[in-house]
């Protein structure tokens, strides 16, 4: 899929309007929430999951609780 996309003034931004295909492609409807991820090679859009913040979160509790036994355990 690619296809080149016209970026249009909508109020004082700017926004490209995405076709049928590439939102059903995502996943995605309007209102529906996108993440923009930085690429090596450009950039990338994903659909956001809602439980991925969560995971984090509870991710980034354990690696600050069980910090030392980490880096141990990594040697």
């Amino acid at each position: 899929m690619n296809k080149p996309l016209k970026l249009i003034k909508i109020g004082n931004s700017t926004g490209i309007i995405l076709p049928k295909d590439v939102l059903a492609h995502l996943n995605v409807e309007q209102g529906d929430e996108v993440s923009v991820v930085k690429q090596a090679d450009g950039i990338a859009l994903k659909s956001v999951d809602p439980d991925f913040d969560k995971q984090m979160s509870a991710a980034r509790d354990v690696m600050a609780r069980y910090r030392n036994a980490l880096r141990e355990l990594a040697k």
